[in-house]
């Protein structure tokens, strides 16, 4: 394309031969490309060129808990969790031939020389292991009835914690909560001055929220995004979509300063609609704060933004109708509790960056609903983050670089009894810069007045504790410097750096550990983990990674730490999301189906159309996993973006999925090949009304036959050995039992 136009292209392995003007192919691993000002580079992905910035999230489909744990693509020498077989090591990819028919599968080894051959239909079988930090989990041979007591030993578990999790959100679930109105005019004018472009995370979590509210049944959503990535746009839209309807809504946040921050953006968002906003803070009287609860009270104020202090005895809310908590990680034991309480009566939004484990579990099983925000703001990029043993050196230099652009620098230095002594070594560091120091144990006020200084740039260096882990936005600091970073939580330091690059200014983030100190296995693989997951959005990946390092049994408590490192967190939380769904609608009314098809024909990814082995993987890990017919087509149209025209090997790939969609639906749990017919088989009381289905009058049904040996299962005559020809009518019936 480039060439058609005359542009000159090199390739490379390495990207040292960059000139302006010179366009230059560089083969390597880039999900999204991004743009380099100061440098005058802008890199392209694949996906930018074939797909476009909005194709991968154009689907309006709700995140579903499989999405948020596939986060890594399966290589070999990886181990992974069959949920028929149990554990094994991925071996690679293989193409086999049998009867003529030519397939690919996914090579698995057990103990010995056991070896499994799974077809690419059947990938959603296959998952990552994510056990215990520190567990090896044994492969064991596939005869073996070690797996089959293993998952027996886990259903049970999964189905007590069920009953658990359902008990916690039954009040919620059998109270009729409040239905908010539709949007209306004024609602529809807030959003059109919204001054910047939605991305399709965001106004998916926003089409998510309001169909949430819309519903009699209380919301309880979690909103999960990083720092500046539109998450208080949802909130102040569910806000606003509160007060058209005559409630009051309130919003929490962890520390003074952030609710203040809220407060100012609430105010500027709202200009000009007729809609009250207050706050109640120690930045306000005694008689100012009187005011305000008077106006809650009276129902004369809309929305009340403030710290646990809204959670006091005094504060009485007229028709509370919606809670907003901003970080609810960040609160105490008490709040929390009197929180749970307050959700059980009303809608109730979260906001966070890095959902701790339990709440994350809950959204993963089904118990609260999730949406994810994962596309950058425009002309944000990475923050450049470094970890290495203390250097006064190379601080001294960070420090001056960002005072040469006129910057400011956060300097986080966790230890409040010797902060003085760290404040003396850097102003003889560096003389000429302004230091400032910031605290828990110190006033209140203080730190407010110090942190509002710092705001207005009378000081250049904010010398803290781990206070500023949910600051203000501060779009003029794009320097941190972590002092002693082996003593912080991973989610820690992700909040930390999350502090600077809110600007399109290039940020740095400076991770030092001390030095000569050996440090502990937990804390060097989160130093790791820091330095790794430097692309935006990578909050969910970090609580993940969180989860393994701290071991992921933590997640509902040690009792589940054994079942989990037996069978790996996926299908775990596979088991526990099936218990769920039984505890809610009964083990009648619900049935998990998972379709096989087992029809002899040609249909894999041909390595001349997709060159790289773990390209494939994921495609057909993706046409495995697809539970939707518009997904499916929305993957067969980036194929033909991506890789060109799709090869008649291909082709029969989609019409698999297509057929495993409907036999799902359809409530089929196989259909196979018998010489000159096709078996559908029905899963257990699901047998359609055949009258029903012959009164369509379509022809396809001459074809029909039944076996009154076989009372759940309708034969399909097969009038020709075309492949395209089986397919057709295998879908054509399938589409009669489903309408």
């Amino acid at each position: 394309m480039l060439g058609e136009r005359k542009i000159k292209i090199h390739s490379s392995q390495q990207p040292f031969d960059l000139r302006e003007g010179k366009v230059l192919f560089v083969k390597g691993k880039s999900g999204r490309g991004f743009k380099d000002y100061d440098r005058k580079i802008a890199v392209f992905s694949e996906e930018d060129i074939f797909i476009g910035p909005v194709r991968e999230n154009t689907g309006k489909k709700k995140v579903s808990r499989k999405n948020l744990l596939q986060l890594d693509q399966i290589v070999p020498g990886d181990i992974v969790v069959h949920s028929d077989h149990g554990i094994a090591e991925f071996k690679g990819v293989c193409t086999l031939t049998a009867a003529g028919n030519t397939r690919e599968y996914l090579l698995l080894q057990y103990a010995g020389t056991d070896k499994l051959y799974v077809p690419t239909d059947q990938l959603h079988k296959v998952s990552k292991y994510l056990g215990m930090e520190g567990y090896v989990p044994r492969i064991q041979s596939l005869n073996s009835k070690t797996w089959v007591n293993q998952k027996a030993k886990v259903k049970k578990n999964v189905e007590f914690i069920a009953r658990d999790l359902l008990q916690l959100y039954a009040e919620r679930i059998a109270n009729k909560g409040f239905a908010f109105a539709k949007d209306n005019d004024m609602m529809r004018a807030m959003e059109q001055k919204f001054p910047f472009i939605e991305t399709p995370d965001q106004e998916r979590a926003i089409i998510e929220t309001k169909h949430d509210m819309e519903s009699d049944i209380p919301m309880d959503r979690l909103i999960c995004g990083d720092v500046g990535y539109g998450k208080t746009e949802v909130a102040m839209r569910a806000a606003f979509k509160a007060v058209c309807s005559g409630k009051q809504v309130a919003l929490m946040a962890p520390t003074t300063l952030l609710a203040f921050q809220h407060y100012q953006n609430f105010i500027k968002r709202f200009e000009g609609f007729p809609v009250t906003v207050d706050l109640v803070s120690r930045l306000r009287s005694a008689n100012e704060q009187k005011e305000t609860l008077s106006k809650l009270k009276s129902g004369t104020l809309d929305v009340l933004i403030g710290t646990h202090r809204l959670l006091s005895n005094d504060i009485h809310f007229k028709d509370l109708g919606l809670l907003i908590v901003d970080e609810e990680q960040r609160f105490g034991v008490k709040h929390k509790e009197k929180l749970k309480k307050m959700k059980s009566q009303i809608d109730a939004l979260t906001l966070t960056a890095t959902p701790i484990p339990r709440t994350m579990q809950m959204a993963m099983s089904g118990i609260r609903q999730i949406s994810v925000i994962d596309t950058p703001p425009k002309d944000r990029k990475p923050v450049q983050t470094y970890v290495a043993p203390f250097d006064a050196g190379w601080i001294k230099r960070a420090i001056i670089e960002e005072l040469k652009r006129g910057g400011q620098i956060y300097y986080v230095y966790n230890r409040v009894e010797s902060i003085e002594r760290k404040a003396t070594f850097i102003r003889q560091l560096v003389p000429e810069a302004r230091v400032v120091v910031a605290h828990g144990q110190m006033d209140e006020n203080k730190v407010e007045k110090t942190m509002l200084e710092f705001v207005n740039h009378e000081h250049d260096i904010l010398l803290a504790t781990t206070i500023i882990e949910s600051g203000l936005d501060i779009p003029n600091v794009n320097t941190l410097i972590v002092d002693e970073a082996e003593r912080l939580g991973l989610s820690q330091m992700y909040q930390l750096r999350g502090r600077v690059g809110r600007s399109p200014r290039r940020a740095w983030a400076y991770f030092f550990y001390s030095k000569g100190k050996k440090l502990s296995k937990e804390a060097t693989e989160r130093l790791e983990t820091i330095e790794e997951h430097t692309a935006l959005g990578s909050g969910f990946k970090i609580a993940m990674k969180d989860l393994q390092i701290r071991g992921a049994g933590n997640i509902l408590g040690e009792s589940q730490s054994g079942h989990i490192a037996g069978i790996g967190l996926s299908l775990y939380m596979e088991m526990l999301e099936e218990a769920v769904m039984k505890a809610k609608h009964g083990t009648k009314n619900y049935e998990k189906i998972d379709s096989s098809i087992e029809i002899p024909v040609t249909a894999y990814f041909p390595n001349s159309y997709i060159l790289e082995e773990e390209t494939r993987v994921e495609m057909y890990s993706r046409l495995a996993r697809c539970n939707d017919v518009d997904l499916l087509n929305e993957i067969k149209e980036e194929c033909e973006d991506r890789f060109g025209p799709i090869p008649v090997e291909s082709q029969a790939l989609f019409s698999i999925s297509l057929l495993r969609i409907l036999a799902v639906k359809a409530k089929v749990n196989k259909i196979s090949r018998v010489i000159n017919h096709l078996r559908f088989e029905f899963s257990q009381n699901a047998m359609p009304d055949i009258g029903k289905i012959f009164s369509s009058g379509e022809s396809i049904l001459k074809q029909v036959y039944f076996d009154s040996h076989e009372p759940n299962v309708i034969n399909l005559d097969i009038l020709s050995d075309n492949t395209n020809l089986i397919f057709d009518s295998a879908i054509s019936l399938l589409n009669i039992i489903c309408e």
